[in-house]
């Protein structure tokens, strides 16, 4: 071909190359598939029929760039991997080195103290000196607004920080229309607890000045060091760390995306239509399979971004540089990993094989590196089909759709399958049952975080994406309290944990065990407090909010209690007038 000029062809010069062609293979006048054309002069006469449309497609794109007279079109690329029928092919596993599990302690410990190992004291002094900060920064540069007023907004304190957490946390579990409903005295909404933990003005002054990092030292726009998570990164760097510090997953690990829900204007949003959400910000996870402890996550910062994680080999793309980066502290230990379709590779495969760690993943036809042969025959259905080549297996298999796997951990083996309606069994690739067991554990995380989701609608995305992130530590700490052989659901868990955050101490968190042993029995209606003559109607001192430092006086008490304690409305819907006081 070098000394051969290049043209295009017409249709008529390519059908008669074609028809000259076939004649002179099929001499026994049986040909495969004839071409003929009015237009042609070499065809035959005798042949009226013209040939199907669908070959005559496939015939007119094979003609439409021809590359010289003796060939129809050029040789394919050489592949650099030798695929052979798998035969007896038996992978080469390392064994798993990793030392699963918890990493301290945590036996004997509380609920709270599980969460705290996340959500430390000093990350709770970080949020407020920067809340602290911004706060300033914004009454300097506003002098005119009402929080400039001295009066309208002091400094926020450690424990405030906590109960504004605990708060947060807690609207996940008990839903309502909007932030005013919470502190609200309509009988439809009445939940006196939040009118006890803090006032609805300081509540939403901090979480109007809610900060992370500190504006003032952000790189411009411009700048190489830019870094578009700036706002949001000391709490990424630190949940990072104490995920990986705390607990060492299983055997079995997972790569998938996460997306938190997010529709306003921002340059790294995301649409995932596979995902409920469909628009946010996409998250990368890697997750233990078995309980879906995240350990490690990277938020998603668009396309343009850079990735250079560790050691990676240069012959990676984008989506294997994030598994790579993800993975990369717990390689060389045997474990592993399971991958979707968008991060599945060949070179991948063969470099996380380098690094003792093998993988399973489903793959998508047009990939690069794939058997051809493979993917040219139709198959039936519950049948499967695979080649091998330098210790990986290619799978297809088709079942309601086809199927492509890439495996360094199974062999072609086939396990019987029972399927509702069938006469007989079935039988599925090893991998392909693995796969659907042990590639669910980022899923098992969004589906047990998903009820009880406390993000609200805002502009600021980063303070949507703060809350999803603390509820992924709160989730942590619950995995870690149930590996500790503790008992109870995460329902449960939350409600311990979130009382703990908002009543620091005993007496502030509710009635105790001993209190709600001497429960009076009956129904109890507050009546007001016989008049004395002195004065309108009289007042006393709420017994509760009296022990609680705070003064509100009430006019009501309880006829069926023997000691008749005086109670405000708030704290009789809240201890229903049961206790002896």
């Amino acid at each position: 071909m070098s000394g051969t000029s290049q043209r295009m062809y017409s249709l008529e010069e390519a059908y008669e190359f074609l028809a000259s062609e076939m004649e002179s293979v099929s001499d026994d006048g049986d040909p495969t598939f004839l071409i003929s054309s009015s237009s042609s002069s070499s065809s035959s006469s005798d042949s009226d029929v013209p040939p199907p449309r669908r070959r005559r497609r496939r015939a007119t794109a094979a003609a439409a760039a021809l590359p010289g007279p003796s060939r129809l079109s050029e040789p394919s690329e050489p592949s650099d991997s030798i695929w052979v029928d798998p035969g007896q092919f038996t992978p080469q596993i390392p064994g798993f080195t990793g030392n699963a599990g918890m990493q301290f302690p945590f036996a004997g410990l509380a609920e709270k103290d599980f969460f705290k190992f996340f959500f430390t004291d000093e990350l709770l002094e970080h949020l407020v000196a920067q809340t602290n900060i911004y706060a300033n920064q914004y009454i300097t540069a506003h002098p005119t607004s009402s929080y400039a007023h001295p009066n309208r907004w002091t400094p926020v304190t450690p424990s405030e920080m906590a109960k504004f957490w605990g708060i947060m946390l807690s609207m996940g579990l008990l839903k309502k229309p909007s932030i005013r409903s919470y502190w609200t005295h309509d009988l439809l909404y009445n939940t006196p607890m939040y009118r006890m933990a803090m006032s609805r003005t300081r509540f939403e002054q901090i979480m109007r000045f809610l900060h992370y990092n500190d504006n003032a030292t952000c790189p411009p726009r411009d700048h190489p060091s830019y870094d578009r998570l700036y706002k949001i990164r000391p709490l990424i760097d630190h949940l990072n760390a104490v995920f990986q510090a705390a607990y060492v997953p299983g055997r079995e690990i997972s790569i998938d995306e996460s997306l938190v829900h997010f529709k306003g204007r921002l340059q790294f949003r995301q649409y995932l239509p596979s995902k409920r959400a469909r628009y946010g910000v996409k998250m990368y996870k890697l997750c233990e399979s078995a309980s879906g402890y995240t350990y490690r996550f990277r938020v998603y910062e668009g396309k343009d971004s850079s990735i250079e994680p560790p050691e990676c080999p240069p012959v990676l793309g984008i989506t294997g540089k994030i598994v790579w980066d993800l993975v990369h502290p717990i390689l060389d230990q045997g474990y592993h990993l399971y991958l979707d379709n968008f991060y599945t590779s060949v070179p991948l495969f063969k470099c996380l094989t380098a690094r003792g760690t093998v993988a399973c993943g489903t793959v998508r036809k047009n990939q690069r590196g794939l058997p051809k042969p493979l993917l040219a025959h139709l198959m039936r259905k519950h049948e499967s089909r695979a080649l091998c080549s330098d210790g990986i297996l290619c799978v297809r298999y088709k079942d309601k759709r086809e199927v492509l796997v890439l495996t360094t951990i199974h062999g072609h083996a086939t396990t019987p399958f029972s399927v509702r309606g069938a006469p007989t069994e079935i039988y599925k690739p090893d991998c392909i049952l693995a796969y659907n067991k042990f590639m669910g554990g980022v899923d098992l995380s969004d589906q047990v975080l998903k009820p009880y989701s406390a993000m609200r609608k805002t502009r600021a995305w980063y303070k949507k994406l703060a809350v999803h992130m603390v509820q992924m530590a709160l989730y942590n700490a619950f995995v870690l309290y149930r590996h500790a052989g503790q008992r109870g659901t995460f329902l449960e868990f939350q409600e311990v944990v979130i009382r703990n955050l908002i009543f620091e101490d005993q007496e502030d968190a509710g009635p105790s065990t001993s209190e709600s042993s001497r429960i009076v029995p009956g129904q109890h209606f507050p009546s007001e407090i016989p008049h004395t003559g002195k004065k309108g109607r009289t007042q006393k001192k709420c017994r509760v909010c009296y022990k609680r430092g705070i003064r509100r006086d009430t006019t009501y008490q309880c006829e069926t209690c023997p000691t008749q304690p005086r109670l405000c409305i708030s704290c009789f819907k809240i201890y229903h007038t049961s206790l002896q006081f």
